[in-house]
């Protein structure tokens, strides 16, 4: 799961955040139920009233979503939006969704148990010819150069200052995943599409 400054970085990142806001104001009608998977601290939640949902369910099984109860109750909205502290997969809803808003991923969208829950929830919560957001995701790979990330990452086990050399260690650190934004100028070819998840055809 994630802490609280985690959650505040996947809210100050505008095209990630820009791309869910546009999905949710196209789908979003004045009678529409709204079930916000992973709502961590509540603010699609918080958005999907605000674009006029008539009843939102946010679930999330982490402490992160009493920011979301706190928020709802500031707004006025409390009323609107049922927040549910379990993990979605052990949840029953008194009614079907119109909308499914989810933002589940981790450095890869194959995280923990994300696709999992999409479809579950898929099954169970979304209604016949309901929306989900986001639909698919596309996964792009190339072949990069940042040398200075590169030394963080194994400075520590071959120059460290001490004369000792971990070279296991080594091996280790620079085969295990690890997230970093990179330019154009870091590429050294062109980006091909490795896979594309379509969430509502996926088993």
């Amino acid at each position: 799961m994630y802490n609280i400054s985690a959650y505040g970085k996947m809210i100050a990142d505008a095209p990630r955040i820009d791309a869910y806001v546009s999905a949710l104001r196209q789908a979003i009608k004045p009678d529409s139920v709204v079930v916000d998977l992973g709502s961590g601290p509540g603010f699609f939640a918080i958005l999907a009233c605000r674009l006029g949902a008539r009843r939102v369910f946010a679930i999330e099984p982490s402490n992160a979503i009493q920011v979301g109860r706190d928020a709802a109750r500031e707004y006025g909205i409390n009323d609107r939006i049922e927040f549910i502290q379990e993990l979605s997969t052990k949840v029953t809803l008194p009614e079907q969704a119109d909308v499914i808003v989810s933002d589940l991923r981790g450095v890869l969208p194959w995280f923990q148990q994300s696709i999992a829950s999409i479809i579950d929830a898929r099954s169970r919560f979304l209604r016949p010819g309901g929306v989900l957001i986001a639909r698919h995701d596309r996964l792009w790979a190339a072949v990069v150069e940042v040398p200075a990330r590169y030394a963080e990452i194994v400075e520590p086990w071959e120059a460290n200052g001490h004369g000792i050399a971990l070279s296991s260690g080594r091996n280790l650190a620079v085969n295990v995943w690890t997230k970093l934004r990179v330019q154009q100028e870091n590429l050294l070819g062109q980006p091909a599409l490795w896979h594309e998840l379509d969430y509502q055809q996926t088993e």
